[in-house]
């Protein structure tokens, strides 16, 4: 086990059950940070996080109330939250003109609510406490487009905003909150998008074809990222979007 500077600091990390989120609680857990994960999937992510000797809480995030008490609940077993990080997220697949309100109101509450209500209730905590990290998981769809997704892409460049302001107003709280923007990553939301197609097969062979490095990310790749910024190797980093993309974004087509 290796030490960069989060063994036993407390995290909490939204959206564990599966993917990108189990991988940034496995990735805090083996360098020795305490984590509480939490997902609306319960059997399985009470599975997960007991794997890896980790809390798990159920919590639905786009309910304000228990995003609140989920915080509440860790400040009082642990005395304080020094990292949390907002993974949770959804995707419909539909565009524009065909997305109903039903299906933004849905991409919506788990992809911007979400992270804004950890936001808000993490910053609550470390005020009080003496700072913390915050890393909020959005997309490289904050910054470009992708015409199937554009619900996604609203609540993703929502999230670049929350991050932006959060650490703009209580920088002198000690508090730093960042953003890590992945293309795609090779975990179950990113093959759904990949099932829509007939030949799912091919579409992953097309979509790593874009990428310079020639393949998608794995989830550990960006949660070693995440783990980062949450460190106090990143202690002069905030209000940034990181963008983990293997190149993508720099590519002329």
């Amino acid at each position: 086990m290796s030490d960069n500077g989060v063994r036993d600091k407390i995290a909490i990390v939204t959206g564990t059950a599966s993917g990108l989120g189990k991988a940034i609680a496995t990735e805090l857990r083996d360098q020795g940070a305490i984590v509480v994960g939490c997902d609306v999937q319960e059997i399985l992510g009470r599975e997960m996080m007991k794997n890896i000797g980790a809390d798990f809480e159920y919590v639905n995030v786009s309910k304000e109330t228990e995003v609140a008490n989920l915080v509440d609940v860790v400040t009082s077993r642990y005395g304080k939250v020094d990292i949390f990080v907002n993974n949770a997220a959804i995707q419909i697949t539909e565009e524009l003109v065909l997305t109903t309100e039903d299906q933004l109101d849905q991409v919506l509450a788990v992809n911007l609510k979400g992270p804004f209500f950890g936001t808000k209730h993490a910053v609550r905590t470390m005020i009080n406490t003496g700072g913390g990290s915050i890393v909020n998981i959005a997309s490289i769809l904050g910054l470009v487009g992708d015409g199937m997704l554009p619900a996604y892409c609203a609540a993703k460049g929502g999230v670049l905003g929350v991050t932006r302001a959060t650490a703009v107003q209580y920088g002198l709280n000690g508090i730093r909150c960042n953003a890590i923007a992945p293309g795609d990553i090779d975990t179950p939301l990113v093959q759904d998008y990949f099932n829509m197609s007939p030949d799912p097969a091919a579409a992953r062979k097309d979509i790593e074809a874009e990428y310079p490095l020639g393949r998608i990310a794995s989830p550990a790749e960006v949660a070693r990222v995440a783990v980062f910024l949450a460190s106090p190797a990143a202690s002069f980093i905030t209000g940034q979007v990181i963008v983990v993309d293997g190149g993508l974004m720099a590519t002329c087509y």
